[in-house]
Formats: C-alpha cells, structure tokens, sequence
C-alpha cells in the first residue's frame, strides 16, 4: 500500500505549529482559568482559630470568621464556588450522627454566614456522616460493624435538609449508599427546594489517596484498621462507574463527581463520552500531599506540575475541578494574565 505523501512528512511537519509562543496559544486545545475551580475548605469551631494541618502543608482548619476572610479572597480571585468540609469536635460525635442535621451546626452556621456576607459565592456542602460518626463510617453500623444503607440514607436526608434550609446552593452526598440521591431530590421537592443543585459523588472509589482529608476533619483515628471497601467503589472497576453515575442521574442528581482525580482519567472520559453531563473531579488530598511534598523538596516545579496536572483534569472531560490548590492556582493565573497584559 502506497503513502499519500500529501499527507505525510515532509509535506506535514506538527512542529512547525509548535516552534513559537503565539501559533501554541491560537490551536491550544485546553484552557484553565478560575471558573473551572472548587475551593475546598475545612471549618473547626471557636473565633479566630486556625490549625494547621500536618499532612497536608499550606492548609489550614479555620474557624467561621477565618472561613470568611478566605473566601472573600476566592471570591475577588474569581473562584465561583467552595465546599465545606466540618471539623466535629469529639464530644460531638455519636453512633447514630446526629450532630450531622443539627440545625445550629458548624456547617449550617458557616453557610448561613457566607450566604449572608457572599450571597454570590457558590457554597456546597458535603453530605455524608464519617465527621460525626465515632466510628468514622460514612453511615450508621450495625452490630456487626456494617454499614446499613437505608438507615444510614434517612439520616442523610435529614442532614442535606437541615443544608439546603441553611442556604446551602449545592448539596453533595459523598456517601455511597444506594438511594440517597433519589431520597434527597424527594425531600427536597417536598419542602421546595426546587433551585437545590444535587452534586452526586457517583463514582467515588476506595482509595487510598484520602488519607490526608482523613486527618484534617478528624475521622482518621476513629476509623482506625476499618475501612470502606462495602460502600466505596473498587479501584479495579470501570463499567461498574458508569451504572453508578446512571443511577445517580436518573434519581435527579444535577452533577455528578468523579473522586479522586489524576489516577481516574479514564473514568471521566467515559463518564463524560456517555453521558455529557457536567463531570466534575475531585483532585484530592493525597494527590496535593505529594504535589506539595515534592515540590517542598525540590524535586518538582510546583507552578509547572500543578497547572499540567489539573489540565490532565479538564483534557480528560473535568467541567470543574475540586482542588487544595484553587486559590494559589486562581493566584498564578490573575498574575499570568497581569503579565501579559490582558
């Protein structure tokens, strides 16, 4: 079989489209700005307070007034939206999570703040019970030790209720049970919550990249040796992926997530080839933890990997991002587009 050589080399040479800054910007096919960023942000009681946390360098666990000082920043860096993740303070914490709907909680109180100080920031909240729960499960368990699902999904109705009653724009079952998200739209309907956005983890596996998180909100010493291998989705599956996001789409879910983020490239390409709905991902704490962790040793340019990692994210079909990094992320590109004079 003969070449065509009109289409071949030297006829066609790919470089020649790449030897200069200004022909790489006009054919560039993935752009990354602010709008495609989610700040998460992890909020513990008291006034004034902030903790570090170890794993995690460069984040913080803040109180309310902090929370908002933060997210004033975000807001003026043009960051549409944040998520709350709640600190429990141990003696709070109960086998049957109550603290999770409490409407005077800290979650509630936060959004009730934000919504009134930044009514045009987007605030989504993560509903799910492993902050409350002293077992550190992200449902209720049972004599044996297993997590229940229908039990656990009437505790999270109640818990993404007491959100949306708070102002929360987004509610974001983080779960895995089977059902939730059908029962939350139709606690939502019922109460008219009709504008109340559902982000459905749909696809949310067993990994072990959420170590870091686990120590920021404090469920890590109550999970102990457990883990959450029944509910959670095994890493070696993909098809399986697909019928979750399905379920979740059919039961009335607006968004669903695909968590964690880097290691499942696939995932949202599927996700997205297949249901062209908007995907989002969750780059998370242990993809940060190991960003960071290199970079602090110089090992890695931190702006370089940061950038062309959430890019992997947005190429692969991600219409938002939920990173540890949007705010510096945010940060860099306001100072790029100073620089350049846009």
């Amino acid at each position: 079989m003969s070449i065509n050589n009109s289409i071949s080399y030297p006829n066609i040479r790919l470089r020649r489209m790449r030897q200069y800054e200004f022909c790489r910007r006009l054919i560039r096919e993935t752009r990354l700005s602010a709008d495609d960023l989610i700040y998460p942000l992890f909020v513990l009681e008291g006034e004034n307070r902030r903790e570090p946390v170890a794993s995690m360098p460069g984040i913080e666990r803040l109180s309310i007034d902090l929370i908002l000082k933060e997210c004033e920043t975000a807001y003026r860096l043009g960051i549409p939206a944040i998520a709350l993740f709640p600190v429990t303070s141990p003696e709070k914490k109960t086998d049957d999570a109550r603290e999770a709907y409490n409407p005077a909680g800290l979650v509630q109180r936060a959004v009730r703040m934000l919504k009134r100080h930044l009514p045009e920031l987007g605030v989504i909240t993560d509903v799910a019970l492993d902050p409350f729960t002293t077992h550190g499960q992200d449902g209720l368990v049972d004599q044996e030790g297993y997590v229940v699902n229908d039990e656990t999904v009437e505790v999270l109705v109640r818990q993404a209720m007491s959100h949306a009653e708070a102002g929360a724009d987004v509610v974001a079952p983080s779960d895995m049970m089977d059902g939730r998200v059908g029962a939350i739209r139709c606690a939502l309907e019922a109460k008219g919550f009709v504008h109340t956005r559902i982000l459905a983890y749909s696809a949310k596996y067993a990994s072990a990249f959420y170590g870091p998180f686990r120590d920021a909100v404090g469920s890590a010493a109550n999970l102990g040796s457990g883990n959450k291998y029944t509910y959670q989705m095994d890493p070696a599956n993909s098809d399986e992926a697909l019928r979750e996001v399905e379920l979740d789409l059919a039961e009335g879910a607006d968004m669903v997530m695909v968590k964690p983020g880097l290691p499942y490239l696939d995932i949202i390409r599927r996700v997205k080839d297949r249901f062209g709905v908007p995907t989002f991902a969750y780059q998370v704490s242990g993809e940060y933890a190991m960003l960071k962790a290199a970079a602090q040793n110089g090992w890695l340019d931190e702006r370089k990997t940061v950038l062309e990692s959430l890019l992997a994210l947005k190429r692969a079909g991600a219409d938002a991002i939920l990173t540890y990094y949007a705010k510096t992320v945010a940060e860099w590109i306001r100072e790029d587009a100073i620089g350049s004079g846009s």
